[in-house]
């Protein structure tokens, strides 16, 4: 009988100790620094953006200057952190690399949340919801209205190198030709000029091309191929993703989100 009882003894001293070196490692606080202390840290917000994609963000390259819905939002984080923005300049074939890189903290300027890119990285909330739609010469608009009139031989399609417009396009397109430009700001003019017959992008960037460029015309904006939602992404770091959440979340409420949107929707 005593054997039993110093065994059953032993056993709940040890279940005891066990569950206080649980206890002990829940209570201490994680030794992992997180994205969020890094940026507070160093004092500067990293963030990552291509540049030639209007609304979100463009670079004049006469006047090295940045504007854009995404720069007035980044401008806004900064300032809510604490701390200040630096801008870096990366590419939509290099925007998830760089980001794995460490080149910058949180990327934006037109980003659209997609199933690919989100095995990498992690998206914020979405700001707005937006898909793909043509952009035409204003005399050609009935002639693609579907990806069907799209799809055809002879039919010229353009689209910026490594962005979802080019992988939409070659998800879509067996017919067409794919012109693939690396200028998505020269885009336009080639399609006023007559060097392309066609752009599908997303339905945000058509309206604003159109008031740019008049000769250009968006085709069913209001009806897409697909539904897209644009967000920031940013690595896989929860900490920062929640707070970048938190911003966006009281920005919504206070009705600070739909004034920038709409500043630059106008």
């Amino acid at each position: 009988m005593p054997s039993k009882l110093n065994k059953l003894f032993a056993y709940l001293l040890s279940m005891l100790i066990g569950g206080a070196l649980i206890a002990s490692a829940q209570s201490e606080p994680s030794s992992a620094k997180s994205r969020l202390d890094t940026i507070i840290a160093r004092g500067t917000l990293q963030f990552g953006i291509p540049g030639d994609y209007a609304p979100f963000g463009v670079l004049d390259k006469n006047t090295n200057q940045w504007s854009g819905m995404d720069i007035d939002e980044a401008t806004s984080m900064a300032k809510a952190l604490g701390v200040r923005l630096e801008i870096v300049k990366t590419s939509w074939p290099t925007l998830l690399s760089d980001l794995q890189a460490g080149k910058f903290d949180i990327a934006g300027g037109g980003i659209s949340i997609s199933l690919e890119r989100q095995k990498y990285a992690f998206f914020s909330t979405p700001i707005l919801q937006d898909g793909k739609t043509p952009i035409t010469r204003c005399e050609n608009v009935d002639r693609f209205s579907t990806l069907a009139d799209i799809d055809k031989p002879g039919v010229r399609v353009i689209t910026p190198k490594g962005g979802t417009n080019e992988s939409f396009d070659r998800s879509h397109l067996t017919h067409a030709t794919i012109l693939v430009d690396t200028d998505n700001q020269g885009i336009f003019k080639e399609l006023v000029a007559g060097q392309a017959d066609v752009m599908i992008t997303d339905a945000t960037e058509t309206r604003v091309q159109h008031k740019l460029h008049p000769e250009l015309c968006p085709v069913h904006p209001d009806h897409p191929f697909n539904f897209v939602e644009k967000a920031y992404m940013m690595p896989r770091d929860i900490a920062l993703q929640q707070w970048v959440n938190a911003f966006l979340h009281l920005q919504e409420k206070t009705g600070e989100l739909n004034t920038v949107v709409q500043h630059w929707l106008q």
